[in-house]
Parts: C-alpha cells; structure tokens; sequence
C-alpha cells in the first residue's frame, strides 16, 4: 500500500477533528474492498504518530450475526456503540461467535479512546451523525469478489451473491459511498 491513502484519512482527520472530543473514523465500502487492511494500517499508522494516545479497532466482521446480518449490525454501530461513547459513556458490542452461531462476549470500548470502526454497513447516516470522518474504499465487484475469495477461499464462496445483495440494498438506501469525507481507490491497497 502507498502512503497516499493513510495520509489523505489524516488530512481529512486533522480537518474535521473538534478539539476535546475523541475522533472516531468509519471505514466502508463492499467486502474486499480493502477496508480491514486500511483500518489495521490506520491504527498501526495512529500508534506511531500519536504515542500514548489510546485507540481501539472495532471490525463489523466481529458483530454480524451470521450471514444475513449487515442491516443488524449496522444498527447495533449506532445504537449499541457510537451513541453511548458520543454522550460520554462506555460503548459496548457483543462479539458473534461464527462457528457456533451465537453470541458470545461483551466488550467494552472506553469513551476516552480514538476509535476505528471498519466494515460493510459501517457508514450509514445515523453512525455518520456519531462521527468525526467517514472514509469509502471504493473498488469495482469483479476485483472485489476476486480477492475475498481468495482469501476466505471455498468458506466464502457459497455466500458471496448473498452478502453483496445485502451491501447493495444498504448502499441503495444509506449511500455510504456519498457520506464519506474520504473516497480511497481500492487499487492502492494491496489485500
């Protein structure tokens, strides 16, 4: 991956950020589109630029329940995560178990903490109001199918109709893509 995309999400950042609030940053865009690797990247990225300020990943991939659970996730973000860390308290999200098919564990995020939220259904405009900057990794389908596949392999594959029927209803509605202070090429992120 260039620099390019890392510091354009920093500029944007710097720009919007309201002195004495936390930031929080979105990160969308459809499944392999290289959103998880930018996230991972921009939180290495804010450790070694901002030392000893705390900032914490969360993946959407942690709180799909299941397969058909983009739409339900993208209300917990809001409901369960930003909107409680927005009025000063404590975010909270609880973990789905994909080999079981269950929930599992709760986790807490501290209001005091920079914040990465990254995956499908990430920014939509209720999670978009809670934020500081929304960023959509844009990337065309038959690039993006090519990717997730390999690297989920055959575990992915039976799903991938499924799941891209469920972004595209949630990008019809919610155009995440429009929200975005940050449009980053997929291209430049190497999966």
């Amino acid at each position: 991956m260039t620099a390019e995309p890392i510091a354009a999400v920093f500029s944007a950042l710097a720009a919007a950020a309201t002195p004495g609030r936390r930031p929080v940053v979105l990160v969308d865009g459809g499944s392999g589109s290289g959103k998880s690797t930018l996230a991972r990247l921009l939180v290495a990225q804010w450790a070694a630029n901002r030392p000893g300020e705390k900032v914490s990943l969360v993946r959407l991939d942690d709180f799909y329940p299941g397969w058909d659970g983009l739409e339900v996730a993208a209300r917990q973000v809001t409901d369960d995560l930003l909107a409680p860390l927005a009025a000063g308290q404590p975010g909270r999200w609880r973990r789905w178990d994909w080999t079981n098919g269950a929930h599992a564990e709760w986790h807490s995020v501290d209001p005091a903490s920079a914040l990465v939220v990254e995956g499908s259904g990430a920014l939509g405009r209720a999670s978009r109001a809670l934020a500081t900057l929304g960023v959509w990794v844009e990337l065309d389908a038959d690039e993006r199918r090519r990717r997730a596949i390999a690297r989920d392999g055959e575990a992915y594959e039976p799903h991938w109709d499924r799941w891209a029927a469920q972004e595209a209803r949630f990008a019809a509605r919610e155009h995440p893509d429009r929200l975005a202070d940050v449009v980053i090429d997929g291209r430049s992120i190497a999966p």
